[in-house]
């Protein structure tokens, strides 16, 4: 790794710490998510309010982790069906059987800002959105149209939201238990909370599901329209408190909910990532042995040459020599000119000189000699400079060629 290359990589490293304090360092924000589980802390989970239901009410309350259709199916007691949720959506089977479930003298209490279309069809109800009229301001403030349980100043909402209020249509067969309206705007009441009578049984249904949320009911005085609400349900029979419609469940499908719901864990994994990306980038190169340099191989034809003519030199087998510098002579024609050897005739002659720019002469004087040579079995070191010195002056007279 070069010098620059590391720079680069300690300057990066430095940025990622620094910006890993900040982010560690930095407050969580609030969380807003509307679950209302029972055992959730946040602002809108329902925590204090299922405690405070369980320390000061004495009647049993079952909780609900099937669909209601399933409930239902396999049978379920009298009692009040109790749904708390962001949406509670039947479809137009689970519908009926809870409606049927109804039917037979059991009370039904839905408090959603999402109630099933088909249920409000079914008692001539639309929801819509409360707009405010005199400013920008949408803080809502609850109260109670029971002259017992109204309060003189209100349930107001510290924070704001879009709030919901019922219309009813044609004849509705409804009584308005409850209202709403955005503070500061008290001509404006709109209902949020109203009871229908279904056969023996009778329906409740609730538009402002953050009423509650442990944000609200532990501002103020708060807490008393929670239990103004339960004063409307049944106290003879079991609630049976549904769990299925939750917007947040209470368990997760996602593998990383427990590494990245504890920030020690979640830095460490976040870590880990950029550890593998710089591994990857600086590191992940394929890596091999350094290839030597292998120099070619040298020509060592003509150190062989020499050495095998110094060793018929030393032995004075200069007929040898002289036959081999003919043989060689004869494959340089054969493979320069490309003329037979085979036949020494006129014809060959002829095709010699005009190929090698030698006269016809010269050429037959030089085969001559190389015959008579080639018989003198007794030729000695005279003879054999005196052939290849013919034969290179040949050569060196050949058209543009070189005769070494």
């Amino acid at each position: 790794m070069g010098k620059t290359a590391k720079l680069f990589f300690g300057f990066f490293l430095l940025l990622v710490v620094f910006l890993t304090y900040l982010e560690a360092t930095e407050p969580e924000p609030v969380n807003w998510n509307p679950s209302y589980m029972s055992d959730d802390k946040i602002p809108l989970g329902s925590l204090v309010f299922y405690e405070s239901w369980k320390n000061t009410n004495q009647w049993e309350m079952e909780e609900i982790s099937i669909p209601p259709f399933q409930k239902l199916a396999d049978s379920l007691g009298s009692g009040t069906y109790f749904f708390l949720n962001n949406a509670v959506a039947f479809d137009q089977d689970e519908l009926d059987k809870v409606l049927d479930w109804v039917n037979k003298g059991n009370e039904l209490f839905i408090s959603a800002r999402g109630i099933s279309p088909a249920l409000l069809d079914t008692l001539h109800l639309e929801t819509k959105v409360f707009i405010p009229k005199n400013d920008l301001s949408s803080k809502p403030e609850l109260n109670f149209k029971n002259s017992a349980l109204k309060s003189e100043v209100g349930f107001k909402f510290n924070n704001e939201f879009s709030p919901l209020f019922f219309e009813q249509k044609d004849s509705a067969a409804i009584q308005v238990l409850g209202e709403i309206n955005i503070q500061g705007d008290e001509s404006y009441k709109q209902p949020n909370f109203i009871t229908a009578p279904f056969g023996k049984g009778k329906i409740y249904l609730h538009t402002t599901p953050e009423a509650f949320g442990n944000y609200f009911l532990l501002s103020q005085q708060n807490y008393e329209y929670a239990e103004s609400i339960l004063a409307y349900i049944n106290q003879d029979q079991p609630v049976f408190s549904d769990t299925y419609y939750k917007a947040e469940k209470s368990f997760y499908a996602s593998p990383l909910y427990i590494l990245l719901s504890d920030s020690r864990l979640k830095w460490a994994y976040y870590f880990l990532l950029v550890g593998s990306v710089l591994f990857i980038i600086f590191e992940g190169k394929r890596k091999q042995r350094a290839i030597p340099v292998v120099n070619p191989l040298k020509n060592q034809s003509y150190e062989y040459a020499k050495t095998v003519g110094d060793l018929y030199l030393e032995e004075k087998e200069y007929a040898e020599l002289i036959s081999k510098k003919i043989n060689l002579f004869l494959e340089y024609i054969r493979m320069n000119y490309k003329i037979s050897t085979k036949n020494i005739d006129e014809n060959f002659h002829t095709l010699l000189a005009a190929k090698s720019g030698n006269s016809i002469a010269s050429g037959k004087k030089l085969f001559d000699k190389m015959e008579r040579f080639s018989n003198h079995k007794n030729a000695g070191k005279s003879e054999f400079f005196e052939l290849a010195e013919a034969i290179n002056n040949y050569k060196s007279h050949s058209n543009g060629k070189s005769g070494k």
